[in-house]
């Protein structure tokens, strides 16, 4: 949720602006899944109905961006920079940890500047299938699974309630494309088609689930 106010030509206040979105990843043994609406907005308006929110940041690290768009594409693009000389120097993919504490030490050093929430998520030799978590603020930690965004806020008693451990790419896959399904079908910010990509030691496998395949729940 952002908010930005500032004077017009005619001498009144311009109305708030809110984004919002719906974003997860999972980790199961060998990988990740990664998943997202595709549904920009500026307050009521839908200014982007089929984006791409699932941001690479390497050959196989992805993050997921909520908050200001503008603040988490300026840190995705720094992070990337980072991540790929890294690579280079260590001559070898770079770790998925690496990435996470890159966003995690740019979003706390300007935590009074920023507003980002950033899931990082992704594969490498050394640790496998990693999920990491940098929300507002900029603390820094492992999650088995994590959610964010507006769409969040709707779906904790059911992601509660529904991992398990060891899950496989398949389980992870339905997990989060129903638990997106729900954050949408109850925020007003989140919409459009489910991105998802499963993230493993062969690549990226890229889905689109479209609007008359989105799973569907009680709509009374």
């Amino acid at each position: 949720m952002i908010s930005h106010e500032c004077p017009m030509d005619d001498g009144f206040q311009q109305e708030e602006v809110s984004t919002g979105t719906s974003i997860m990843a999972v980790e199961f043994d060998g990988g990740v899944v990664i998943g997202a609406d595709s549904r920009t907005t500026s307050g009521a308006y839908i200014a982007n109905r089929v984006t791409d929110k699932l941001t690479p940041i390497h050959e196989r690290i992805f993050c997921c961006r909520s908050g200001s768009a503008a603040d988490t594409q300026a840190i995705a693009d720094i992070v990337a920079a980072h991540v790929e000389l890294n690579g280079i120097e260590m001559d070898s993919l770079p770790r998925v940890r690496t990435a996470a504490q890159v966003f995690h030490r740019m979003c706390y050093t300007n935590r009074d500047s920023l507003l980002a929430g950033i899931i990082v998520a992704g594969w490498d030799p050394k640790e496998g299938g990693q999920v990491y978590t940098v929300p507002l603020g900029g603390m820094f930690v492992r999650q088995p699974f994590s959610i964010g965004g507006s769409g969040s806020t709707y779906i904790y008693g059911h992601v509660d309630s529904t991992f398990k451990e060891n899950m496989t790419k398949e389980q992870c896959l339905k997990f989060t494309a129903n638990a997106l399904a729900l954050a949408m079908n109850r925020d007003g910010s989140s919409g459009g088609v489910i991105r998802l990509a499963a993230i493993d030691k062969n690549g990226v496998d890229r889905k689109v689930i479209l609007g008359s395949e989105i799973p569907r729940f009680f709509e009374g």
